[in-house]
C-alpha cells in the first residue's frame, strides 16, 4: 500500500502538469494541488484498468488512463472552483 502510494505521488509529478498543459486554457491551481490531482488520476486510472485486465506492474494503458482521468480532474476542479480557464475575460 506504501509503494502504491509513493508510485502515485511520483506519477502525480508527472501526470498533474501534464494534464494541466493538455486542459485549455489557465488553471489557477496550486504546486501542491497539480501533484495531488496527479496522483488521483494515477491511482484511479490503475485502479480501472487493474479490474479490467490481468496484467501486473508497469502498463502503459494505467498510465494513460491515469492521464485521461487527471485531465478530467482539472477541467472538473476549474468547474467546481470556479478558477476555470475562461478565455473571456
Amino acid at each position: 500500500m506504501t509503494l502504491t502510494l509513493l508510485s502515485a505521488l511520483i506519477l502525480g509529478l508527472i501526470l498533474g502538469p501534464l494534464a494541466r498543459l493538455i486542459v485549455p486554457g489557465r488553471q489557477d491551481i496550486s504546486l501542491v494541488l497539480t501533484v495531488l490531482i496527479g496522483a488521483a488520476g494515477a491511482l484511479i486510472g490503475a485502479a480501472v484498468v487493474a479490474a479490467v485486465s490481468d496484467q501486473s506492474g508497469f502498463n502503459i494503458l494505467a498510465l494513460l488512463t491515469g492521464l485521461a482521468t487527471a485531465v478530467l480532474l482539472v477541467v472538473l476542479y476549474g468547474l467546481v472552483s470556479g478558477r476555470g480557464g475562461s478565455s473571456a475575460r
